[in-house]
């Protein structure tokens, strides 16, 4: 299992085709070295990597991909679009405790869990919303509202009824965060606007991130309790990035304010909205700065969800500050 004091020193890389085409990427010692057309080189050892991300085509070596599994990073390889086509995952295979945990707990225990986790992520949006002083919501005061969706989610019964608690809650949330930028409404993978195409690609790289850590611990990323066994769905990973959106809420927002955020920067093409390619880095960077502020919080939720299916210590909460 990676150690809190290892997974400190961990980085993310993003490499963009762009700049690969006229590169040369290769492994110097137990370096990855980048050698730009124009005299510039960089040099990251391999064991600080926790994920590397290539948006675009690229060439790289078997060597490569070999030793940054082996020292624990991940491979992420991206479209132009932002897709993720392809992933290289370090694993700690051979955790069977672990794994027989996770198909054998009672759906008692998982509706436990995931009220949890969604009370943890709901807490946060609140919680973003008192940060731009929004006042009531539906008519209620912050507390108030507060105090009413945990009453409701605490007397759930099934799933479907949390499902329909958090996407009421949530509806809501964006409605009021992002009022101050034209928001309509949520719609993932909908390309309707410039906001849900950051969201979508903020989350996309929430997901890849938090899906690498839970694999360094050995769980098996496609059994989740809230998101549950659906064909080729890493369940878990969509699970365990819930209560960490408000990251990726808050930098979108956060980009308006600072005029980072440039419509010029999109375009419009057979009734969709998309980012053009020559901006994808520009996003990308934002995002990824963010994560990496928030690395320890998120390595640290994950090891308390690791103890808690292992030992049944309390599940740890994170809060956004």
């Amino acid at each position: 299992m990676l150690q809190a004091s290892d997974f400190k020193e961990k980085q993310i890389l993003l490499l963009e085709s762009k700049e690969l085409t006229t590169s040369e990427i290769k492994i110097n010692n137990q370096n990855l070295q980048i050698n730009f057309e124009d005299g510039r080189k960089e040099k990251v050892r391999l064991q600080h990597l926790v994920a590397v991300y290539v948006i675009g085509d690229a060439t790289l070596t078997t060597k490569l991909i070999e030793k940054l599994l082996k020292t624990g990073g991940s491979l992420f390889l991206l479209k132009q679009n932002m897709q993720t086509y392809a992933a290289f995952n370090a694993v700690a295979e051979g955790n069977y405790l672990l794994r027989n945990k996770q198909y054998h707990f009672p759906v008692k225990t998982e509706l436990d869990i995931a009220k949890q986790i969604v009370l943890n992520k709901i807490k946060n949006q609140l919680a973003l919303l008192r940060s731009i002083e929004v006042k009531k919501i539906q008519g209620k005061s912050l507390l108030t509202y507060k105090k009413d969706t945990v009453k409701k989610i605490n007397e759930a019964v099934d799933f479907a009824s949390l499902r329909g608690l958090e996407g009421s809650v949530s509806k809501d949330f964006f409605a009021l965060y992002f009022e101050s930028i034209d928001w309509r409404r949520r719609v993932p993978r909908g390309k309707v606007d410039e906001i849900n195409i950051l969201l979508d690609i903020g989350y996309t790289y929430l997901f890849n991130f938090v899906d690498s850590i839970l694999r360094l611990f050995g769980f098996d990323t496609y059994k989740g309790v809230y998101h549950q066994l659906f064909f080729q769905r890493k369940s878990l990973s969509c699970d365990l990035m819930e209560p960490f959106r408000c990251i990726i809420d808050r930098a979108v927002l956060k980009m308006y304010n600072l005029s980072q955020f440039d419509k010029s920067d999109f375009s419009y093409k057979n009734g969709s909205y998309y980012l053009k390619y020559q901006f994808n880095s520009k996003y990308s960077r934002i995002f990824l700065q963010e994560l990496l502020k928030h690395k320890m919080e998120i390595y640290g939720y994950i090891r308390s969800y690791y103890y808690h299916i292992m030992n049944e210590d309390n599940l740890g909460e994170f809060k956004i500050r």
